[in-house]
């Protein structure tokens, strides 16, 4: 499993090269929005092409609201990189993304979260959430943790987690 953890902020420098109107609103953008973070976890044995699993992440993080309008992506050179797979991957993340209205493209600035929410398939979150929660639920208790244990830790966690 390759976990990479992309931190893309609003908040960078505009490129000399940006047209004014496109600088105007990277900075105001800049000034509203806080650095936005998707923790990408691709599993290749679990059956959904990559591709998928980038998108269901972008969605994800925008629905969550870790992603916002305006928000940067990676660029698919650096997100390639990371994630230790091949670039073609990534563009056909971001080329779905693209038509379906969910991202938006700026020639020589970047690839930018837009106004459009994804609309996930009904039960499409709730099935992910259990399916995580089922992947670490059977962890803890190879581990040896039993129930009562195992939500000890997790409020315990929470707890720490929230100072």
């Amino acid at each position: 499993m390759n976990s990479t953890s992309i931190r893309e902020t609003v908040s960078a420098k505009p490129q000399t090269r940006m047209k004014s109107l496109e600088a105007v609103s990277a900075i105001s953008a800049r000034e509203t929005s806080q650095p936005s973070t998707i923790n990408f976890t691709l599993d290749p044995a679990n059956g959904t092409p990559i591709y998928r699993q980038i998108i269901q992440q972008i969605e994800y993080a925008i629905l969550s609201g870790r992603m916002k309008s305006g928000d940067k992506l990676p660029t698919i050179r650096s997100l390639a990189v990371d994630l230790k797979t091949n670039p073609n991957t990534i563009a056909r993340a971001y080329d779905e993304l693209v038509i379906l209205g969910i991202l938006e493209t700026q020639v020589g600035s970047g690839t930018y979260i837009s106004d459009k929410k994804p609309v996930l398939e009904d039960d499409s979150l709730n099935r992910k959430i259990r399916e995580v929660v089922g992947r670490f639920v059977h962890e803890l208790h190879d581990l040896g943790l039993e129930d009562k244990e195992l939500i000890k830790s997790i409020e315990s966690y929470i707890k720490e987690t929230k100072k």
